[in-house]
């Protein structure tokens, strides 16, 4: 199962890089180098269904997911369960099947007075690599933005 591991330092304290990371907007900011338009869909409720959404060539794109655990202002974990292909939810297929229960892990810790955002993803299924690739090109943007959304 293929790994990838994201870290960076923010200056600002752990509960206000927590709320930048995932309020409505500024996750709308962060995520653009992911896709222009990226946006949720439920709420950050430990148990609870999200919607990852995008704009795809058809309609709405993106995962289908829970949030497997959710320690306030620590840790937050979500498990990938399906796809959304042009609005429809695709929870069955084997393509989500090969894939289906990958895990992608938030932990903020404080390190002398600044907060340390940390990303495991645990991809799942046999990800191909260029696929891989794509996500070292785009995490480290995207971590740099929430970096500048955090300390303004």
């Amino acid at each position: 199962m293929p790994k990838l591991h994201f870290s960076i330092l923010i200056d600002a304290p752990k509960e206000h890089v927590w709320n930048t990371m995932l309020e409505d907007k500024t996750y709308r900011e962060w995520t653009e180098p992911f896709a222009k338009g990226s946006h949720y869909v439920g709420d950050w409720s430990q148990g609870s269904k999200m919607l990852f959404l995008g704009p795809g060539e058809n309609g709405m794109s993106g995962m289908v997911s829970r949030i497997k655990e959710n320690r306030l202002g620590e840790y937050l974990s979500i498990e990938h369960l399906g796809m959304v292909q042009n609005g429809i939810e695709d929870l069955s297929s084997e393509k989500v099947k090969d894939w289906s229960g990958a895990l992608e892990n938030y932990t903020f810790q404080e390190v002398d007075g600044k907060t340390e955002v940390i990303i495991d993803l645990e991809m799942g299924g046999e990800e191909d690599s260029a696929h891989i690739e794509m996500f070292k090109e785009m995490w480290p943007p995207a971590l740099e933005k929430l970096k500048t959304l955090a300390e303004l």
